[in-house]
């Protein structure tokens, strides 16, 4: 089932994300970062399980970024990542975005649904306020992608 996520839910998501981290693929987050921006999360839950959850941050007045799109390695090829990433493009929409971003090492899934890789430079310089804190800054090797929602 697919809904919103709740403060209930922020140690499951940590542990997701972060084992992904841990491969390199996706970057780390706090507990309290996830607990800072827990209304921008969407979770997909099986069996009172959380194993899926993304999160849509705006950026700017036109402009929000995709974040920490993760499912349990065993629940893939289900649907569940393209589900998760479409509720989050379907609320940038009712906010009235315009365009969302991705910062990834797996651009792939990206492509498949719609987003187009672009030159890092031509994002808005709100969302490296973000990037200061990560340990790759200034050396980011993530892939950019956007897609214009309509």
């Amino acid at each position: 089932m697919l809904r919103k996520a709740t403060v209930a839910d922020v140690e499951a998501m940590k542990h997701l994300i972060n084992a992904y981290a841990k491969q390199e693929l996706m970057l780390a987050r706090s507990l309290s970062e996830l607990y800072d921006c827990i209304r921008n999360f969407f979770v997909y839950e099986d069996n009172d399980n959380i194993i899926g959850c993304c999160g849509l941050q705006v950026v700017w007045e036109d402009c929000a970024e995709i974040l920490s799109i993760a499912v349990r390695p065993e629940c893939t090829k289900r649907g569940i990542g393209s589900k998760l990433l479409s509720a989050c493009l379907e609320e940038g929409y009712a906010l009235g975005v315009k365009k969302v971003f991705t910062l990834t090492y797996v651009p792939e899934f990206f492509e498949k649904n719609g987003f187009v890789q672009i030159d890092k430079s031509v994002l808005p310089h709100k969302i490296w306020s973000g990037c200061v804190k990560c340990p790759k800054f200034p050396e980011c090797d993530e892939i950019s992608l956007v897609k214009t929602l309509k």
